[in-house]
């Protein structure tokens, strides 16, 4: 197996701010219907369709949007979304990466095990979902609100005129969520170890990892989704239609998927799924190709300038 210079935690994790970004601004107008889609029966919204126009699911909240705010509806939000996905691929990545070489160094390994891989994606998902919470409440109220707002002037105004740990609604259950991010990256790393072994190389190519992304989020999604529903909804949390206070809405996760199970029955905590699969899947699958693409860049980068290093060294002795 050949060796080459790799990118430390810091190149990493800005490879992965990096294809975070990007496979945000590929798929936003997924988040932005799925986002939708989740939050309804979590406000007294009122409009114009019936019970059973509701049950159709994708069409008409697709219909819903574009008639309320046209092209433009479906990428409410997206600056944050970005900037919430960019600062959140940034602090995974840095954490896992520093967790990995961490442990690596300590137990002289080549690659994590099953049980190494779940404790290193514990840390950085915990890390991850506490430092990025107020980005996403912010994400959620901007895309269901249609706002204009900046991030920044949405954070202010939430936490003015709601308090500041408003902005930390919906924790627990991200906490809770970081379940999906191990069991994502868990699948990922040890396909991603079989591959590498396989095929005799260090590095992964970005098709490779395309695939591999995909196939782990496919399996952290279907397996967390109501928790995913129900966090969205609390982001929400204390908030009517009409911008007062909302005294009625249940304040613990538990509460909630009672009251929305209560509702809509158990296909409450399902609604928008097969939208959230796909969406999830590919911008997982395109985060993970932008991410391991750049950093091949960067070991490529690296090597060549190993190699003229060593060529100045040697022109300088002699």
């Amino acid at each position: 197996m050949s060796e080459s210079p790799q990118p430390d935690a810091f190149a990493n994790a800005l490879a992965g701010a990096a294809g975070g970004a990007l496979s945000m601004a590929l798929t936003y107008p997924l988040v932005a219907v799925t986002t939708k889609m989740q939050t309804q029966g979590s406000q007294e919204i009122p409009d114009e369709r019936t019970a059973s126009e509701r049950k159709q699911g994708l069409l008409i909240t697709v219909k819903d949007i574009y008639r309320k705010n046209g092209i433009t509806g479906f990428f409410a939000g997206l600056e944050s979304a970005v900037i919430g996905m960019a600062f959140s691929s940034f602090v995974y990545y840095y954490c896992y990466e520093a967790s990995s070489r961490f442990i690596l160094k300590s137990t002289r390994k080549q690659s994590l095990n099953t049980a190494e891989s779940m404790l290193v994606g514990t840390i950085a998902g915990s890390v991850n979902a506490t430092a990025t919470n107020p980005l996403w409440v912010a994400n959620t109220r901007m895309t269901v609100d249609k706002s204009d707002r900046s991030t920044l002037h949405t954070i202010l105004e939430i936490s003015r005129t709601q308090g500041p740990m408003t902005l930390f609604n919906g924790l627990k259950p991200a906490l809770l969520l970081v379940i999906n991010p191990i069991i994502q990256y868990t699948v990922f790393e040890q396909l991603k170890n079989r591959v590498l072994e396989r095929r005799n190389t260090r590095t992964l190519s970005p098709s490779w990892a395309f695939v591999l992304g995909a196939l782990g989020k496919l399996v952290a999604t279907g397996a967390t989704y109501p928790y995913v529903t129900m966090k969205a909804r609390m982001h929400l949390k204390g908030k009517k239609a009409d911008g007062g206070e909302d005294t009625n809405t249940p304040t613990s996760l538990i509460s909630l998927m009672f009251e929305t199970v209560k509702q809509s029955g158990v296909s409450g905590l399902y609604r928008g799924i097969g939208l959230k699969l796909v969406q999830s899947v590919l911008t997982a699958a395109f985060l993970f190709f932008f991410k391991e693409g750049l950093v091949l860049w960067s070991i490529k980068a690296l090597k060549t300038l190993s190699v003229l290093n060593r060529k100045r060294r040697l022109l300088n002795k002699a």
